[in-house]
């Protein structure tokens, strides 16, 4: 994944003006998702009238956690935020040290978080035919927990499991994170404290920083001056049992100490979490699979996004080049819109193209609403009363 993009984000130009207010942006989003097919898409064999969803950060907020460039986002009230990068990560041990010692502090919060109404307004979109498919930048998982039958494709990975760089074997966080509490005494009795004082309640990076922590974007917390050259993180179970042959063809070894710490010595059993880090490639198959999820798709909404990851810009921009109606929900400025509603005439009524700035999990559960309460007949579906109230 490219360094993301940090320059000035263009003011959010209001498409219709009428949406300019949470009723407005309501209405405005309900006759672009119901609008007929453009007639300005190219035909193919796959193509359909559905609207694919790409959702960013934003979406999560209302679950308690951080974003990247919102008004209490990561970037916008810590300056000096620097993710670690995938060469710094596989190669060296203690930038690993630190990278886990964070990890395994902000953990918690991020594993009892849950879906908020905004993911629950997408499954029922999904529900009554409205979107096809969902691509999100989210390492959260909070999409497919919310909406199991309506496909979500992670394109930057997700924090749920750990994969290890030189078997490809998978381990779930939950396993892991038992065992760096059993390695890290201290560490897990200073988590234990700051839970219970109630430190890690708020993912508010101000409320976090008057309690000397940074909160950070993909579950990480900062302690300033922790020791974190004294962490130590476990190695891939595969490996350790059998390691494996290197790329040029020599035996790899796995050393652990004497409490089963990976060590130095090794040449293998390196786990990083599976997701895709700065500087790391996204798989082949994943990207063409979002390209797939364009061009079969009729519009394009993004929620919650700054777009400011060329992974997910690149998406809108094949997707303008497709002639696909664009949709924006974020609040705040998007990478690169002011190329996305040149085109559109003045008598748009949202159909041929909205942009919004509101929070998602106000305007989704309305826009359910507003979009009507036939749903197609689907014998797994319940209703949202009995799955989940909105608030």
């Amino acid at each position: 994944m490219r360094i993301p993009y940090t320059g000035p984000l263009p003011a959010p130009t209001i498409v219709p003006r009428s949406a300019n207010t949470p009723t407005g942006a309501i209405l405005a989003l309900t006759n672009f998702l119901s609008a007929p097919r453009s007639p300005l898409l190219p035909l193919s064999a796959d193509s359909h009238d559905g609207t694919v969803l790409l959702t960013g950060a934003g979406v999560s907020v209302a679950s308690g956690l951080a974003d990247y460039r919102g008004t209490a986002g990561t970037y916008t009230l810590n300056k000096s935020y620097r993710p670690i990068y995938y060469n710094e990560f596989t190669t060296n041990h203690e930038a690993r040290k630190r990278y886990w010692a964070r990890s395994f502090l902000g953990w918690t919060n991020l594993h009892k978080a849950r879906p908020n109404d905004a993911h629950w307004a997408v499954r029922d979109l999904g529900k009554r035919g409205y979107i096809s498919k969902v691509i999100t930048q989210n390492v959260d998982s909070f999409h497919p927990i919310a909406h199991p039958s309506l496909p979500t494709l992670e394109l930057h990975g997700y924090l749920r499991s750990l994969v290890c760089i030189q078997c490809g074997n998978h381990l779930p966080r939950k396993e892991f994170q038992q065992s760096l509490s059993t390695l890290n005494p201290a560490w897990a009795a200073f988590l234990a404290e700051m839970l219970e004082t109630g430190a890690l309640d708020s993912e508010h990076p101000d409320e976090r920083r008057q309690k000397g922590l940074k909160s950070n974007p993909d579950g990480d917390v900062d302690v300033p001056n922790a020791p974190y050259t004294t962490f130590r993180y476990p190695p891939c179970p595969t490996c350790l049992v059998n390691p494996p042959i290197l790329a040029d063809g020599s035996q790899s070894t796995v050393h652990t100490d004497k409490d089963g710490a990976w060590s130095q010595q090794s040449t293998a059993g390196v786990l990083k979490p599976a997701v895709v880090m700065f500087g790391e490639s996204i798989a082949a198959s994943i990207k063409t699979a979002a390209e797939e999820a364009i061009d079969s798709a009729s519009r394009i909404l993004v929620i919650g996004s700054s777009l400011a990851t060329y992974s997910a810009w690149r998406l809108v921009k094949r997707a303008k080049e497709r002639n696909m109606p664009i949709g924006v929900l974020n609040v705040g400025g998007v990478r690169g819109e002011e190329t996305f509603y040149p085109d559109i005439k003045a008598d748009n009524d949202g159909s041929a193209g909205v942009r919004c700035s509101e929070r998602a999990d106000k305007i989704l559960p309305a826009l359910v609403q507003s979009l009507g309460q036939t749903v197609p007949a689907d014998k797994e579906y319940t209703s949202p009363a009995a799955q989940h109230s909105y608030k």
